[in-house]
């Protein structure tokens, strides 16, 4: 892989969702969770270096569905969830690279049925040819925060 120069760029994105803090964790660190609002399936192993694969197009053959291969990278329980994050399949050039961004995702308690979730995704290298996966997720993680909301109103 060839040396690649990371940007300062970020992509920051925060709700306030009617659940607690317990709440708020366990729907983006379970699988069970994680069905309730993002992707079709998922393979999540919550320890440092264990799997974060969300799914999102079953009918295509594995490595093309989501998130494959993508690791958590460290946690502290209902605080702060990292992960590493890759190109969507319909960015195939970016989507091979070995180099993967990361995402940060931290719950903050405003009460015991409020929670703030700030999610930050950074590691942009400054490469043009990333703009465009850049653009992506900038549009993507405010649909996986609508996403959030609407899967707790329907509760």
């Amino acid at each position: 892989m060839d040396q690649i120069t990371i940007s300062d760029k970020k992509i920051l994105k925060t709700v306030e969702i009617p659940l607690s803090v317990n709440e708020a964790w366990r729907k983006w660190t379970t699988h069970e969770g994680l069905l309730t609002f993002f992707g079709e399936d998922n393979k999540i192993e919550l320890f440092p270096g264990g799997a974060f694969e969300i799914y999102f197009l079953m009918d295509q053959p594995y490595g093309l569905r989501g998130s494959e291969g993508c690791k958590i990278l460290s946690f502290l329980p209902e605080k702060m969830l990292s992960f590493t994050w890759n190109a969507p399949p319909s960015i195939p050039q970016i989507r091979k690279s070995e180099y993967k961004t990361w995402v940060i995702v931290e719950f903050n308690s405003i009460n015991e049925s409020n929670t703030e979730i700030i999610l930050t995704h950074y590691g942009w290298p400054e490469d043009i040819s990333w703009d465009s996966t850049y653009r992506y997720f900038d549009k993507a993680w405010e649909s996986v925060l609508l996403w959030l909301q609407k899967s707790i109103n329907n509760l």
